[in-house]
């Protein structure tokens, strides 16, 4: 199993970025998918899930309205769409499956926010 994201970066208070994640390793469209984040000294958190058909999806309080994931079975990515950044926002992110019983987490993409 393999997940890597991209799509990290710096970017201006009220800005936008998509991070991508991508997987292989196995039946992607047949698990759902999240997104974490791990702010400096803060514990890591669930940001959305997306269900194996993309079906269902939720998110975290803090970024209802603002994020939007998304994936692309036929591509195997998952995407988070950010839209209207806070400084808050920045953490590294985290792409994540859970495969039985076992997680699976990517490397890890950071997102800067500056104010």
């Amino acid at each position: 199993v393999q997940l890597v994201e991209s799509g990290g970066g710096l970017v201006q208070s009220g800005g936008s970025l998509r991070l991508s994640c991508a997987a292989s390793g196995f039946s992607f469209s047949s698990w759902g998918m999240s997104w974490y984040r791990q702010a400096p000294g803060k514990e890591r958190e669930l940001v959305a899930f997306i269900s194996s058909s993309g079906g269902n999806t939720n998110y975290a309080h803090s970024v209802k309205g603002r994020f939007t994931i998304s994936r692309d079975n036929a591509r195997n990515r998952v995407y988070l769409q950010m839209n209207s950044l806070k400084p808050e926002d920045t953490a590294v992110y985290y792409c994540k499956t859970q495969l039985g019983w076992s997680d699976y987490w990517g490397q890890g993409t950071q997102v800067t926010v500056s104010s």
